[in-house]
């Protein structure tokens, strides 16, 4: 779910060639990882997964991908992306740890992601084990 809710931020806000030199990324690497951000993404929030609702993911997300990815002339197949979506993702997850376990409001994300992680706390906090463990299927 941390990736989830950290690919639209990653989509929205981009990062600077400004940014990642103070990150000391590599010169090299700098055209590949900056994005302009102001791109426009899709989330969605189900109530449950079934074989009829995942096929309709299926289909929209396909036909999405693709067709923006030609029209707009984005790389709908972008690793670089991907990346920084993964590093906002340990800023979700600490996000969620902290609203879990210590019951902290949620901060630090534009109003879109903060709407959703606050939907996504309040519909998921009876699932949540109230211990840090790891729950296996039973056989």
């Amino acid at each position: 779910m941390s990736n989830f809710f950290a690919q639209p931020d990653a989509l929205a806000c981009g990062k600077t060639a400004e940014q990642l030199l103070k990150e000391n990324v590599p010169h090299p690497l700098i055209p590949h990882k900056t994005f302009s951000g102001n791109r426009p993404s899709l989330s969605l929030l189900l109530p449950s997964l079934n074989a009829y609702n995942i096929g309709q993911l299926l289909a929209i997300y396909e036909h999405r991908i693709a067709v923006e990815g030609f029209v707009w002339g984005i790389n709908s197949f972008d690793q670089w992306g991907v990346e920084l979506g993964k590093s906002l993702a340990t800023q979700v997850r600490k996000q969620l740890h902290a609203s879990r376990k210590k019951g902290e409001p949620v901060e630090g994300f534009n109003f879109s992601t903060t709407s959703m992680l606050k939907r996504y706390l309040e519909k998921s906090a009876d699932d949540v084990p109230k211990e840090d463990c790891t729950i296996l299927p039973k056989m």
